[in-house]
């Protein structure tokens, strides 16, 4: 199923109410438990109005891209929500992994041994013990951050050594490539290390990525509409 969606609209109800309904659709046909798969809505460099929009339906599972702008957008509303998640979804620096702590409640971008290293460190600075996603860079491109397949044994160790909560992998596949076979090896990689969450699948594909295992579907133009 290829999936469409209206590029520019302020219907951002009309939007969820349709992604939601495709995600159910989906996970019925493929004997998903429909429970079992989050809608992250991808938030970043979106306007406010469209966000405060989203707030009002309901939708309370956010990602962002960078700590900065996320800082700016959701410090002041969080006290508003209680029920708000904030998944980083984009790469962190060290130099922000304090800020990061502070603020999100699930770091899905795991990349390298420095950034393993700082975020245990930090989490235990401030108390905490956020679930974490490695980043797999699944096509093996030289451009992209993540931790290539083969590398997964020693980097896994790593973060169970520094007491890190990993629960799950996610990964973005290469351009121009079909997805599903990435997918594929991604729900291999996750039952090889009893990693119970996938975070993949997109606008554009997300259909593709709930029957391989999917548990998030980071989903941002066919809720928002395109980016400023």
């Amino acid at each position: 199923m290829k999936l469409t969606f209206t590029t520019m609209t302020n219907n951002i109800q009309k939007n969820l109410e349709g992604v939601q309904k495709i995600i159910e659709s989906t996970s019925q046909k493929f004997q998903r438990n429909l429970l079992d798969v989050n809608l992250v809505a991808v938030s970043k460099k979106q306007p406010i109005e469209r966000i405060h929009e989203m707030l009002k339906c309901g939708h309370r599972l956010y990602g962002e891209n960078r700590v900065q702008e996320a800082q700016e957008r959701w410090v002041d509303l969080r006290p508003q929500y209680p029920d708000l998640k904030l998944h980083l979804i984009g790469p962190l620096q060290t130099n922000k992994v304090k800020d990061a702590v502070a603020l999100f409640d699930v770091i899905e971008t795991l990349d390298r041994p420095k950034l393993v290293k700082a975020l245990s460190r930090e989490m235990q600075n401030q108390n905490k013990d956020l679930p974490c996603f490695v980043q797999v860079n699944i096509g093996a491109e030289e451009q992209k951050s993540g931790v290539l397949p083969e590398d997964l044994d020693d980097f896994l160790q790593l973060c169970r050594e520094e007491q890190l909560n990993v629960i799950g992998l996610m990964c973005i596949p290469p351009l121009g490539e079909p997805p599903a076979m990435h997918f594929a090896l991604m729900q291999k990689l996750a039952q090889r290390y009893d990693l119970k969450e996938l975070s993949m699948g997109m606008s554009n594909d997300y259909d593709r990525a709930i029957p391989l295992g999917a548990t998030y579907v980071r989903v941002g133009t066919a809720l928002f509409g395109q980016r400023s």
